[in-house]
């Protein structure tokens, strides 16, 4: 293992094609304004690093990032690349990851438009992320203690699990396919819209208009807040724990629910059940 510490790089491509080289302490930065640091390369190691020039980490294979800092000017920082850990670290340039395979990200703040997009298996945990449209079209996620500050967050997305994360975030999982939310709170507007087979389990939901044209949606001891016009023209099967604002024209399935302040059913399509606690 080749060890580089404590050194600028400022110039084009400055260490393309690494193979097998920890830097530490070191910055890439400078008046070159080089961009690709790293690509192309294989088993790198970067601690206590600073990164404020495009591209670094490109069709790299075999990446751990510790304790260091990705500046906004460090844009689209990885790309088209696999087998990647981050620890400790700031993710603050637009579009830092895309097309990547393999990544697990933990205690990271991540403040990045348009992060994680066309990504697989990714994993992150104790993490706090800013995004618009954060993970679109990713796959195969699993997270655990997250919390999301964005809008337009997972849509397209397909095979996921969520863990204790906190979501206030407006047009979440719109098309989503097989997705978990467990122990949870989802905040926002237009929730889950074109969803197939989504779960929510003791979680709590914020927000207008959630749930509508939904297929295999399932809802196990969820809270509601604010929610009205709530499973329109969706297949649910839900038990809900506190009242709801209103419920409009439910496909097809049974929510159970204390209170409903308004149940609006103007569709001929409109099949499903709603069962409050005076009909228990």
């Amino acid at each position: 293992m080749n060890i580089i510490e404590h050194q600028s790089f400022d110039e084009e491509r400055a260490l393309y094609g690494s193979d097998g080289v920890t830097v530490r302490s070191c910055r890439f930065d400078g008046p070159a304004d080089g961009e690709s640091a790293f690509k192309e390369s294989r088993n790198i190691t970067a601690e206590r690093c600073f990164f404020n020039l495009r591209y670094p980490f490109w069709h790299d294979c075999g990446l751990t990032i510790r304790d260091s800092e990705l500046t906004e000017l460090c844009r689209a920082a990885l790309w088209y690349s696999e087998r990647i850990r981050i620890t400790g670290t700031r993710l603050h340039g637009i579009k830092a990851l895309r097309e990547c395979r393999d990544a697990a990200i933990e205690g990271c703040d991540i403040i990045s438009p348009e992060f994680g997009w066309s990504t697989a298996e990714l994993r992150m945990k104790d993490c706090s992320a800013q995004s618009e449209y954060f993970l679109m079209r990713a796959r195969d996620i699993t997270f655990s203690n997250v919390t999301l500050q964005g809008k337009y967050s997972f849509q397209y997305i397909e095979n996921a699990v969520f863990d204790h994360c906190r979501f206030d975030t407006k047009d979440a999982f719109w098309h989503a396919k097989n997705v978990t939310v467990r122990d949870s709170v989802v905040k926002g507007e237009y929730l889950a819209w074109y969803s197939q087979g989504l779960t929510l389990v003791n979680c709590k939901i914020i927000g207008t208009q959630p749930f509508c044209y939904c297929r295999d949606l399932r809802l196990v001891d969820c809270e509601m807040t604010d929610t009205d016009l709530c499973f329109e023209l969706s297949q649910v099967e839900a038990t809900v724990t506190t009242p709801v604002v209103s419920i409009k024209n439910p496909l097809s399935g049974t929510i159970t629910v204390p209170t409903v302040g308004e149940i609006i059913l103007d569709s001929p399509r409109a099949q499903g059940r709603i069962i409050t606690a005076s009909e228990h």
